[in-house]
């Protein structure tokens, strides 16, 4: 396993499925974390004392991403605990699985704000607060690759999110700080569930060259990859975690 020891490392939207199975591969790999969530205190809670119980180091944020107060806010919280930070990992998102014709612009803002929003907020935080040499993944998605109806506001979003990636990489790099996004495929999660029938899951599920959904340690297992110093030379990219699908 990839050592990040003392490392410190946000976790935005760390409070359940892929967040927090990222921030309990983290902390495993020795960095202290910052558990953040927006009203789920308890679920935050949990994940800290299941890496506490481990010997680990964490602390649960609260704070609403898509909102730049609360984000300064998150990393100084960060700071004050830990007196540092040198991974953000972007985890925050949500999907509204409708057609594009059924959006409603509350729902389109809704949208932008949680998944392209809050990362522009977090990368222009971290982009001046980030330790030298440091490291920010990105969760994107596979969508951004396939032609999948009810999926359209939620495709842009993040293929805004991976162009964020790509330009900030240049930007950062410099100071030795890697900028990369990971492209999940279908992943059991209560986010990909939301909307879909059985016969949806068994769908997705045979696109997979794998034959399978992805499992969330699937994707942790790549963030840690990325936020280590093995991942050094890997800048800029978008890195398809999906079975095969595409």
């Amino acid at each position: 396993m990839p050592s990040l020891h003392e490392k410190v490392a946000i976790i935005t939207g760390s409070s359940r499925g892929i967040g927090a199975e990222i921030a309990l591969t983290l902390a495993k790999a020795g960095a202290r974390v910052v558990v953040n969530y927006v009203q789920n205190r308890g679920a935050a809670e949990d994940v800290c004392m299941t890496i506490t119980q481990a010997g680990g180091k964490c602390v649960p944020v609260q704070a609403d991403v898509s909102k730049p107060a609360d984000v300064r806010r998150l990393f100084d919280t960060a700071v004050e605990h830990f007196g540092r930070i040198d991974i953000l990992v972007n985890n925050a998102g949500m999907l509204i699985f409708k057609q594009i014709a059924d959006f409603t612009d509350e729902e389109f803002d809704r949208i932008l704000d949680i998944n392209l929003k809050s990362i522009f907020y977090t990368l222009r935080e971290a982009s001046g607060r980030l330790a030298d040499n440091g490291r920010i993944v990105n969760i994107s998605s596979t969508v951004t690759r396939l032609m999948l109806p009810k999926y359209g506001p939620y495709a842009a979003t993040k293929g805004a999110v991976e162009q964020l990636t790509r330009i900030l990489a240049r930007e950062v790099g410099e100071r030795g700080i890697t900028v990369n996004s990971v492209s999940p495929g279908p992943v059991f999660t209560e986010l990909f569930r939301a909307g879909k029938t059985e016969e949806d899951i068994r769908r997705m599920a045979a696109m997979s060259s794998l034959g399978r959904i992805g499992e969330v340690g699937d994707i942790a297992q790549i963030v840690l990859f990325l936020a280590s110093d093995t991942a050094r030379w890997i800048t800029g990219q978008d890195i398809g975690a999906n079975g095969g699908i595409i």
